[in-house]
């Protein structure tokens, strides 16, 4: 009984955090096997896009090796299309089971129980919790399916906290944002960033994170910490920009009593709280040049000493640094330092502004944060008009997914529960304010009165011209196909 109580509390403490999903789903089967003496539990999400079930969430080249029915097949599929549980005591002899997934995984299910995944009683089917084959031979009793029914709504409860959410309330199913919790994002041009993530969390390799403000960066640090083995130790954020220049080398390593004025006590600095865990330097560039030598030695020898300190001390610390600054020409000014840099960078991985995202990418969000703001301020039912998502598509987001945050946390406030958001709520500069990374024109000026197609027209042009008229370039900046380009600019 005992295990079956601390299950969700278990499951609970992942929510806040950029989780690997698949990870979350697995780890709650296994705990709900045991709690229930089960050789095996599987979690089936009803994807809303493809209207089949499905046993993973990752959207990575792995996502093959995951197993999808089409709703109504099989157990699972019929729970799902009837939102009503099934217990089996003979699976082989029921008419409603499909051994077809038992012949792709080799396993052979002898009893089972599935429930359907849901917030409420009355709510939308997300997904079904399949618990198969008691240990010892023996049948599921009618207590065991009454907890795998209750335990199914925590979980529907539990995933509406995460980004596995539909687009609508009312929808069937949920709609897969990203691999990761509480980052969205599906776009062609993140799938080399999600692949690295997961590559760079299964190793202790130190990671560089380039990329322009507010494109995510500080989450993608997180989503490398909490899916690496280090994920129960503490990650400590470390803003490079905001170290006092007189304190910074106590801030990071600490001091000894009486090491200078006003140290009346020993402190402990940031990396000796990071043991054991991911120290995150969060705008590296800005790391006064003094220091970096002796961050240089953190990193290659994973040592260091307090400030008036002679003990040397280990630190056993996984390194994250990001940055938006360029700097190879910080190191050509002599303002950092070319050893730090290499040792820095042995994964690098480069998060892509917005623009280069596409609309589709963008308005994903718009509706992520729609949904996210709407709940926080209890402003529901709140949808873009055809002018804000011309708006959206007009401007080039200098600010990245952070601006975008920002316009909808405001025109949420702005409009109210059930209302349409436009143009007008946003904020007042709604131009292009900075062209694209490598680029020095003005930007373009868009009226907010435009029709969707012609401000996405009257924007792809922009792009363009700001290319010399390569398509090819102006598709991978905008987020779509060279013939998606041609064809809006052939709108009349």
């Amino acid at each position: 009984m005992s295990t079956r109580l601390s299950l969700l509390v278990e499951l609970a403490s992942l929510l806040s955090r950029e989780v690997d999903l698949d990870a979350l789903l697995r780890m709650a089967c296994e705990k709900v096997a045991e709690a229930l003496s089960a050789e095996r539990a599987t979690i089936w999400l009803v994807d809303a896009d493809a209207h089949e079930l499905a046993s993973r969430v990752a959207i990575l080249p792995e996502r093959a090796t995951g197993l999808t029915i089409p709703l109504g097949r099989g157990v699972a599929g019929t729970v799902a299309q009837s939102g009503r549980s099934i217990r089996i005591d003979d699976a082989q002899a029921d008419a409603r089971f499909d051994p077809s997934v038992d012949r792709e995984t080799g396993y052979q299910t002898r009893s089972m129980i599935a429930a359907p995944i849901r917030e409420e009683a009355a709510s939308p089917v997300r997904g079904v919790l399949q618990v198969l084959n008691r240990e010892g031979g023996s049948a599921f009793t009618e207590d065991d399916e009454r907890y795998v029914s209750a335990l199914c709504l925590q979980i529907g409860r539990i995933l509406a906290l995460t980004t596995l959410r539909p687009e609508q309330r009312d929808d069937l199913g949920v709609t897969r944002r990203g691999p990761f919790n509480r980052i969205v994002g599906q776009s062609k041009a993140l799938a080399g960033v999600y692949d690295r993530i997961a590559r760079a969390a299964a190793t202790d390799a130190t990671v560089l994170l380039r990329g322009e403000t507010g494109t995510g960066k500080s989450l993608f640090a997180r989503a490398i910490h909490v899916n690496s083995k280090r994920e129960s130790a503490p990650f400590v954020v470390v803003d490079c920009t905001t170290l006092p220049a007189q304190l910074v080398e106590s801030e990071l390593f600490g001091h000894e009593r009486g090491s200078f004025t006003g140290a009346f006590t020993r402190s402990v600095g940031r990396v000796e709280a990071a043991r054991g865990g991911t120290l995150f330097l969060d705008e590296i560039g800005d790391l006064p040049l003094e220091l970096q030598g002796k961050l240089l030695r953190l990193v290659q020898e994973r040592s260091f000493e307090r400030v008036g300190g002679r003990e040397t001390i280990t630190a056993d610390i996984r390194l994250v640094a990001a940055t938006h600054r360029p700097l190879e020409e910080a190191i050509a000014a002599g303002t950092f330092r070319a050893d730090l840099y290499y040792r820095l960078r042995v994964v690098e991985i480069e998060v892509p502004p917005l623009r280069e995202r596409g609309l589709d990418e963008r308005l994903r969000l718009c509706r992520h944060f729609l949904e996210l703001h709407g709940d926080r301020y209890q402003l529901r039912g709140i949808h873009l008009g055809e002018d804000a998502t011309a708006a959206i598509a007009a401007h080039t987001f200098p600010g990245n997914v952070r601006e975008l945050e920002h316009w909808i946390e405001s025109a949420i406030v702005l409009t109210g529960a059930g209302g349409t958001i436009h143009a007008a709520h946003f904020p007042s500069v709604r131009t292009v304010a900075s062209a694209p990374e490598g680029r020095s024109g003005a930007g373009v000026r868009l009226p907010l009165d435009l029709s969707l197609d012609e401000a996405s027209r009257r924007y792809v042009e922009a792009v363009l011209d700001d290319v010399d008229g390569n398509k090819a370039e102006a598709a991978r900046r905008l987020g779509t196909s060279r013939n998606t380009v041609l064809r809006a600019v052939k709108r009349t």
